[in-house]
């Protein structure tokens, strides 16, 4: 919930599962004969009629199974490995694999890390490793489908929900917030400024605070709309006045989503972003899920208790893994789920009141370095829950780190980057 900075889709078309076994089909092709490439030199790259009818064969089976059984497909994804032709010389991803080794183990083991960490570059992954117990005294170990609370890391998904339904021309940005919530006391408020932290508004766990709200009582999306209906707490600051980070601009976000989808927001992101990008192993929390989420703990190893604050979401509460974290980064450079003209107004900076490389977009952070290259990301922590998820632009870097138990080490990373690209956290220009 709080960003700690340190200084097939919907209604997809039929046969779509057939064209994505193809393209898997295709890689695996384009794999082999690259590997035998490798391995004999001197042959020649183009197929015998043997081999051309092998993979005519092959191309056919595999798309009556993947007609035949496309539900199973999709379950069994999760754990599935595309190969395809490395996009990395073997001298870079082996350069890059022992940057992240150093700093994975100076930096996060030995100071007693309980998660899993990811860098990949150009898409390929140079380095994936996981530590420690789902619960730290249990037997069961963390894995690749072992789902972590990305805390903060949730408003990209919540902003690019937002951005999506924008493009399909069912909100506009600059929509004022009465047209969804008649009775909202705060004027010139427009979703662009939820979007962009502008709004001024205080976190609600402030007020309700203040307010002496009964912590017995969980606090849902609408209890946060209707307290501000009702008491119209006082604006930290005038309406896009300047910067103010607040986890109620994506409570209220969530709430739009849900009133302009016709769907709560769990599943208007699962059909349009999680089962679309075979993020099997992500989902928004719900009360149900107390009993069987991932736990967190503090520091000292003692285990977070759920509080009044736990069931709010869309500022928070999704939980996911390395590996779909990747799927979402990837997406997000490919076009696909997205025009450039959204992810363009996404990482553009909006607010410019303090000198500095560091900004925030639509529900994305970011430094703009020297010859305005660009780092995107956001970093979450609730509980004991942190998320650091960078996407270096430039060099097309990916670096992901989920925890369970608390570690301030898991958003250090700036060392990482300059270690991984030629890119430098300060305003010299650079050749």
């Amino acid at each position: 919930m709080y960003d700690l900075l340190i200084l097939q889709r919907k209604d997809s078309p039929p046969n779509s599962n057939r064209v994505h076994c193809l393209e898997n089909f295709n890689q695996h092709i384009v794999y082999n004969l690259f590997l035998s490439n490798k391995k004999t030199e001197d042959l020649s790259m183009r197929p015998t009629k043997k081999r051309t009818f092998f993979y005519y064969i092959a191309a056919s089976l595999l798309l009556t199974g993947c007609g035949a059984s496309s539900a199973k497909k999709q379950t069994d994804d999760t754990n599935a490995t595309i190969t395809a032709a490395p996009v990395l010389s073997q001298k870079e991803e082996d350069r890059c694999r022992k940057i992240a080794e150093d700093f994975y183990d100076s930096s996060l083991k030995r100071s007693g890390f309980n998660g899993g960490m990811l860098v990949a570059k150009k898409g390929q992954i140079v380095f994936e490793k996981y530590n420690g117990m789902v619960r730290l005294k249990g037997t069961d170990s963390i894995t690749s489908s072992t789902p972590f609370h990305i805390a903060s890391t949730t408003k990209t998904f919540t902003a690019m929900a937002v951005l999506k339904l924008a493009e399909e021309g069912k909100l506009n940005i600059n929509d004022s917030l009465q047209k969804f919530f008649p009775g909202f006391p705060y004027e010139g408020m427009t979703v662009k400024i939820l979007l962009n932290q502008r709004s001024g508004l205080p976190n609600y766990a402030y007020f309700l605070e203040k307010l002496k709200w009964d912590n017995k009582v969980k606090v849902t999306n609408e209890d946060v709309l209707n307290t501000l209906i009702v008491h119209k707490p006082e604006l930290q600051y005038p309406v896009n006045r300047r910067f103010n980070y607040s986890n109620t601009n994506f409570v209220l976000l969530a709430l739009v989503i849900e009133k302009v989808s016709g769907m709560s927001y769990a599943d208007y992101l699962a059909e349009t972003f999680f089962k679309p990008l075979y993020m099997t192993n992500t989902k928004v929390f719900n009360r149900a899920d107390s009993a069987t989420v991932t736990p967190s703990y503090m520091w000292n190893g003692v285990q977070e208790a759920f509080t009044y604050l736990d069931v709010t979401y869309g500022d928070k509460n999704i939980y996911s893994t390395v590996k779909d974290l990747l799927k979402w980064d990837q997406a997000l450079y490919s076009n696909k789920l997205f025009k450039q003209s959204t992810l363009d107004s996404a990482f553009q900076p909006y607010s410019f009141e303090k000198p500095g490389i560091h900004n925030y977009g639509l529900g994305w952070r970011m430094y703009t370095l020297a010859n305005d290259k660009k780092i995107i990301y956001h970093n979450g922590w609730w509980h004991g829950n942190n998320s650091t998820f960078y996407r270096v632009i430039p060099d097309s870097v990916t670096i992901i780190i989920l925890g369970n138990k608390f570690n301030r080490n898991i958003y250090r990373v700036k060392p990482l980057i300059e270690a991984l690209t030629p890119l430098r956290f300060s305003y010299e220009e650079t050749e």
